[in-house]
């Protein structure tokens, strides 16, 4: 069986983007199958590209080639590169930080970069185009790639995984009774925030389902937030419009509002500069 290719953009369904990626996929040929990852990433955000490519990748059959866009520096000399995990998925992308979660966290076996002499769209007018590699670069390669086309090796030339760019990633900080930790992403259909902290350590740390804890966020050293909450398994444990934290599908601390959005009702958003405390 054929490769199945999923892609995720901040193309957004706008304009025509995303259906001329896929078109050129099924010029390449016809029977890949092709599935949505996300077109509603934060535009430029690479670091939101890592982590939803990270969130995601694990759950699809072994050899899926996902195709990840999100290149502010589109058409500069910021490397086009094709990415073989050491689980045995490929991953076609800018290497512009957007591969950072999954190199920390699953590990990549080789990387290489995307020889634009071979595997760039030619003969539609394209030729003179440098802004949309998601269809002329990444969207093609990917398609020559799980077409049987080309190999691994017919992407072009290998270098070092030592060379892909990252995002610092940021630890969390575990003791018994406290733990520290920022709000790296959220969810942003139902405004949580997930934190860095996984739940093992804040377990070890002495925290229990049923406790009322006592969390401090703070934006740039501010305080902007500060009550006891109930930390539990799911939402339906909370009442309606409280706040209270849970254990998210990364295995990871988040905060919610019991149907309701955590971000607009407090105000409150993710990043570095977003720091949060946990105290029994």
């Amino acid at each position: 069986m054929k490769p199945i290719l999923v892609f995720q953009t901040d193309f957004t369904y706008k304009e025509g983007a995303v259906s001329s990626m896929y078109g050129v996929v099924k010029t390449v040929d016809r029977e890949l199958e092709i599935m949505d990852g996300t077109h509603e990433l934060p535009q430029y955000d690479t670091w939101s590209a890592s982590y939803r490519l990270y969130q995601s990748l694990q759950f699809w059959p072994e050899g899926t080639i996902y195709v990840s866009v999100v290149d502010p520096g589109v058409g500069t000399s910021r490397r086009a590169c094709v990415a073989k995990t050491v689980d045995g998925y490929y991953i076609v992308t800018p290497d512009n930080g957007s591969l950072t979660h999954v190199k920390r966290f699953i590990g990549i076996e080789a990387v290489r970069e995307i020889d634009e002499s071979v595997n760039r769209l030619r003969g539609k007018g394209t030729e003179g185009v440098a802004i949309f590699h998601g269809r002329d670069l990444f969207g093609y390669t990917a398609a020559r790639l799980a077409s049987g086309i080309i190999d691994f090796e017919g992407v072009g030339l290998e270098y070092p995984v030592e060379e892909i760019v990252e995002h610092e990633i940021l630890e969390p900080t575990v003791e018994p009774g406290k733990a520290q930790g920022i709000f790296e992403i959220n969810d942003p259909n139902f405004g949580n925030l997930w934190t860095n902290i996984p739940l093992k350590k804040f377990q070890e740390a002495g925290f229990a389902y049923g406790d009322h804890i006592n969390v401090v966020v703070r934006h740039e050293g501010e305080k902007v937030f500060e009550e006891n909450v109930l930390f539990h398994q799911s939402f339906g444990f909370a009442q309606k419009g409280a706040p209270m934290i849970y254990n998210n599908e990364m295995m990871k601390v988040a905060m919610a509002v019991s149907q309701g959005s955590f971000c607009e009702q407090y105000h409150l958003s993710y990043g570095p500069e977003w720091t949060i405390e946990f105290t029994k």
